[in-house]
């Protein structure tokens, strides 16, 4: 207790080590090995998790905890480090060919990986880490050995799981590797916290992985809510992007593979008009985003979809748009449409109702949360495009509807900005902090 009472002078011991166990950490190591948050969102493997990272380091640097976040080089050339926002430091990691590794190779270069974080630290004072906060199994394996070695506590974020992926297979889709679902259950073991976005995947981690509920922490995601508002309302929003004004727009907006399963809106669009033919006129149905995981191997699959469903001429496909453009696709759709098979929170969700847009989405992971049901949106128990269709006859049929739930929508995800998720992960931090401090005093006494 000695080192206590010389850096603090005359506190009590006892009172000293309260001070250093509550503290709040100063810098964190947060690692994404597989995806960058330099990357736009909505295509290859950049998604939602891409934006949770950037929007959540840049409101932990506004509460002075410092974030460098470490991700793999997957093109020549770059800087090593780049400033992303006062605070905020992104390393680039050299680890296996820039080009042409898809995400189920990268297990072979987590050493790697690893050597390049090692490299970064070993060039800092020691004590230069207070925490590591790792995303998604991959990384959780490299935070595993980084937390050890630096003596710091590691904190991690599954983002999505192999098994309830497993469990809710779109028709067609590969299953998640057993070298998946062992690493990460060893990553749930090593953690000394875990932060799930919804009590519903707190569940699925103790369920399924046999977490300590003690260690898991419930941090719903936020939206930004500058970014994402009604703004100029619906009108102005389809003249910019050059969409008729009258029109019954479903927007999907995301990346396109089975899990999201844009073919369920194509196939529901195509059972409406099969109804109701007098809407072909009047109706656009966009998809934003890009091929990204299983959806790789058929890129053109989903065109070739609505070409067999007779659909193609309402259907547009539009490439990833950064994040202001997006937020006028949402202001511009009647209605966001995920028919998600899993969805660990589902963050376009809130950015669309944010921006005044409901949301028709399938029951399934953090939906239910993002969405009220019959309020700010619909949800939709399995994947019936009937069922689907069914609701976008609604919104055919009562013009007003998206004016009145986008209304309740926007009110809804006030609740949601990204500086509670802030404070929230801060306070996780902390208390993971004040976990790993007590279990090392206790081991160095005995």
């Amino acid at each position: 207790m000695s080192h206590y009472v010389t850096r603090l002078g005359r506190r009590s011991p006892t009172a000293a080590s309260r001070l250093r166990l509550h503290r709040k950490p100063r810098r964190v190591a947060m690692l994404s090995v597989h995806t960058s948050p330099l990357h736009q969102p909505g295509t290859g493997d950049a998604g939602g998790m891409n934006v949770y990272i950037v929007e959540l380091a840049q409101r932990l640097a506004a509460i002075n905890i410092e974030v460098e976040i470490f991700t793999r080089a997957t093109t020549g050339g770059l800087p090593p480090t780049v400033e992303l926002a006062p605070g905020v430091l992104v390393r680039h990691v050299d680890a296996g060919p820039y080009e042409g590794l898809a995400k189920e190779d990268l297990p072979a270069q987590l050493c790697a990986f690893t050597h390049g974080v090692m490299q970064a630290w070993a060039g800092h004072r020691p004590g230069y880490y207070d925490l590591v906060h790792s995303h998604y199994w991959l990384s959780g394996h490299v935070g595993w050995l980084a937390a050890e070695r630096w003596g710091v506590p590691l904190v991690h974020a599954m983002h999505t799981m192999a098994k309830v992926k497993n469990a809710a297979l779109a028709v067609g889709d590969t299953p998640e590797p057993a070298a998946r679902v062992i690493g990460e259950t060893q990553v749930v073991r090593a953690a000394d916290r875990l932060i799930a976005n919804t009590a519903e995947e707190a569940d699925e981690l103790v369920r399924h992985y046999e977490a300590d509920r003690a260690k898991v922490a419930v941090v719903h995601p936020g939206v930004n809510l500058d970014r994402f508002r009604p703004a100029d309302g619906r009108a102005a929003a389809r003249a910019r992007l050059g969409l008729p004004q009258d029109a019954l727009i479903p927007l999907f907006a995301g990346r396109i593979q089975p899990l999201k399963a844009p073919d369920v809106l194509l196939r529901a669009v195509a059972v409406l008009l099969d109804e109701r033919p007098e809407l072909r006129s009047r109706m656009v149905v966009p998809v934003v985003g890009g091929p990204s995981g299983s959806g790789l191997a058929k890129p053109e699959g989903l065109q070739k979809l609505a070409a067999r469903l007779g659909i193609a001429d309402v259907v547009c496909f539009r490439p990833p748009v950064g994040q202001e453009q997006l937020a006028d696709w949402f202001r511009a759709a009647s209605v966001l449409v995920m028919p998600s098979y899993s969805e660990s929170f589902g963050l376009v969700a809130i950015e669309a109702q944010a921006a005044g847009t409901p949301v028709l989405a399938a029951s399934v992971g953090g939906l239910p949360v993002a969405v009220r049901d019959g309020h700010t949106g619909f949800l939709i128990e399995g994947h019936d495009p009937v069922a689907y269709a069914r609701v976008l006859r609604d919104f055919a049929d009562d013009p007003g509807l998206p004016a009145r739930m986008g209304a309740a929508a926007a009110h809804h995800a006030e609740s949601f900005g990204w500086d509670t998720a802030a404070q929230a992960t801060a306070d996780v931090y902390t208390a993971a902090t004040h976990d790993h401090r007590h279990h090392g005093l206790r081991a160095h006494h005995g």
